[in-house]
């Protein structure tokens, strides 16, 4: 299939999404104002983004053969998903999500796929820049990062696979849920992960900006502002856009930069769509 910017490993889902005026306590009911179909999934969505602006990307994961999973192969954009694995007779991971109107808050209510998770022996991983993966498909993902050149982590939930990445990952950036989980708080997770031999580490902080550190630097920088339609997806925009700047030869700061910068213009609009690269106005 020849050589790629980035080969990913990870969650595949089907989404559908709803609108409400407020997001509803328990025993109430509201009404769906807007409807949104997409593939989702942290390294299905920061793929999508990386080939919309250019990338050359491959895919691997689980799906079923059932309606979702032929959503999900329908909507990778053209990327190349010959590494998804379809699990006769299981079902696809799906999820439904509702958003509030005016904040972007949004409750994800979700089911794992029931197909096997991959072994290693079933994929064959392809010369690419970067693998990325989520440490989802734990025993894989050990086996794509021991072959790569590259290994970026995306960990948004703590888990022991994810423990497993650490020593393996040149970029490992988490959620803020992961740095509690991992180490108490955001900081003294960057700290952690440095130490465990990662050369770039961060934690995600959502509308409160990120916490980084690569080299001698440490970074603790706002979000972009952002008129918050969705903040769905807007972690994975964050990885996609980190990426993207490793493959163009940014400085980390820079890196980052750009990546905080998509992930709020991501939240601007229903879904987990992107923003086009040019409209980045170089950093702060």
């Amino acid at each position: 299939m020849g050589n790629f910017d980035v080969f990913g490993l990870g969650q595949c889902t089907f989404d559908r999404m709803g609108v409400v005026g407020q997001l509803p306590p328990p025993d109430e009911k509201r009404e769906i104002e807007a409807e949104h179909e997409q593939v989702g999934g942290p390294i299905a969505t920061a793929l999508k983004a990386l080939h919309g602006w250019g990338r050359r990307c491959a895919i691997a994961g689980v799906i079923g053969d059932d309606p979702e999973g032929e959503a999900i192969k329908g909507g990778l954009g053209g990327m190349d998903a010959s590494r998804l694995l379809v699990r006769r007779g299981a079902r696809s991971q799906r999820a439904f999500v509702a958003v509030e109107r005016g904040t972007g808050r949004r409750t994800i209510y979700w089911r794992r796929p029931t197909g096997a998770p991959p072994d290693p022996l079933e994929i064959a991983p392809p010369e690419a820049r970067v693998f990325l993966c989520d440490g989802l498909y734990a025993e894989a993902s050990v086996a794509c990062a021991r072959a790569s050149r590259m290994v970026v982590v995306d960990a948004g939930t703590f888990r022991e696979g994810t423990r497993a990445l650490l020593p393996l990952a040149h970029v490992f950036v988490a959620s803020e849920v992961f740095a509690r989980d991992f180490a108490g708080d955001p900081r003294a997770a960057v700290r952690k992960i440095r130490e465990a031999g990662a050369q770039v580490a961060g934690v995600t902080l959502g509308a409160r900006g990120y916490v980084a550190s690569f080299g001698d630097t440490w970074l603790e920088r706002p979000a972009y502002p952002a008129g918050a339609v969705d903040t769905t997806g807007c972690g994975d925009i964050f990885h996609a856009g980190l990426v993207e700047g490793l493959l163009s030869g940014w400085p980390w700061a820079k890196c980052f930069d750009f990546a905080a910068w998509a992930a709020a213009r991501a939240a601007e609009r229903l879904g987990n769509t992107a923003p086009p690269r040019e409209g980045y106005p170089e950093a702060r």
